[in-house]
């Protein structure tokens, strides 16, 4: 019989690498009197089940009203994408979440990440959870409910489709990542509008931002989103950092991933998916559209401009989808508007 240390999986070097110098930095933390702290993202979920999204980091608190706390707000408001990948995560730290009097226990990842389903009972809308460690105080989370009969959805990505970034070539994705602001990235011409507007065509549908990007950039994406009246909605991000079988994890793998469990959340809601054709988004989409062809009501894709492709490494192609699955493209959300809109 196998013992157990043979069954286990055996870490890839560079996750035992991260190992070592995570356990260093959280040691360091911990005694500067760090402590456990539930960073809240926003989920979703049916009537019955919602999915609930967090991170788990060392953090230490200034008291309320001390120059440390407007000091740190002022931080907040505007932090270069490095800060944010300086933090220190927590894995397989307890974390409580409670839902209108349900309260469910579970862990944190490798990552910290907390990701994990829950039975409830809610209203469709917005609504809002608990969540904590033992030793820090209850946080809330937003969370989108989508009602029963809704049949409409949006899958957005954002590096290059709401948001231009050129993030695939090594020393921009360097540099947009960890020097420059995360507010100064600049919005792509129209998308907001036509999001908005497509949002408003459709109430009650879920809007879903799917990424590669990291969870460590969340909270600047979600105000980079809201300052620039994107829509409101959930997003799908990434852990940073290598696996236990692989350097660094599979975007590819990411949204494919997620894009089959939203069809088997909501069987009944065709999407608009939308992306750029920099990456591997129209080949994903397209493949996405074959296996689940009525989940899929449209695929929008952005085209980046000569410089913008020349940026992210070349422009994607992909065959054509042989199925009924219209397909738009337009450099901006206008040209992407008019389009989806001549399709009805």
């Amino acid at each position: 019989m196998p013992s157990d240390s043979a069954a286990a999986p055996r870490l890839h070097r560079a996750a035992r690498i991260d190992d070592a110098i995570h356990d260093f930095r959280e040691s360091w933390a911990r005694r500067r009197g760090h402590q456990p702290t539930v960073i809240p993202y926003a989920g979703y979920g049916s009537t019955s089940r919602i999915r609930v999204l967090g991170r788990v980091l060392l953090t230490k608190e200034p008291k309320a009203g001390s120059r440390g706390a407007r000091k740190q707000q002022r931080r907040e408001e505007r932090v270069r994408g490095w800060r944010s990948f300086t933090s220190v995560p927590v894995g397989d730290v307890e974390v409580t979440i409670e839902v209108e009097g349900i309260v469910r226990t579970v862990f944190a990842d490798r990552g910290g990440v907390v990701d994990t389903d829950v039975d409830v009972e809610l209203e469709p809308g917005w609504h809002t959870i608990t969540m904590r460690t033992l030793d820090s105080d209850a946080v809330q989370a937003p969370v989108y409910i989508v009602a029963p009969e809704t049949s409409f959805g949006v899958v957005c990505d954002i590096d290059d489709t709401v948001m231009v970034t050129a993030l695939p070539r090594p020393f921009l994705a360097f540099w947009n990542t960890f020097v420059l602001d995360v507010h100064a990235r600049t919005p792509t011409p129209g998308m907001a509008v036509f999001l908005e507007r497509l949002m408003e065509d459709h109430p009650g549908a879920p809007f879903i931002y799917l990424s590669t990007g990291a969870w460590n950039v969340a909270p600047t994406l979600t105000r980079f989103l809201g300052r620039n009246l994107y829509p409101r909605g959930p997003l799908l991000l990434t852990d940073w950092g290598p696996t236990h079988d692989r350097f660094f994890r599979n975007g590819r793998e990411h949204k494919e991933k997620n894009l089959r469990r939203l069809a088997a959340e909501f069987p009944g809601i065709r999407w608009v998916l939308i992306g750029d054709d920099g990456q591997h988004d129209e080949e994903i989409y397209s493949e996405f559209a074959l296996e689940h062809p009525d989940n899929v009501r449209a695929i929008a894709i952005r085209q980046l401009s000569p410089s913008e492709a020349v940026l992210a490494g070349g422009r994607a192609k992909s065959e054509e989808t042989p199925t009924e699955v219209p397909r738009v493209y337009s450099p901006d959300g206008a040209g992407l508007a008019q389009q989806l809109s001549a399709l009805g």
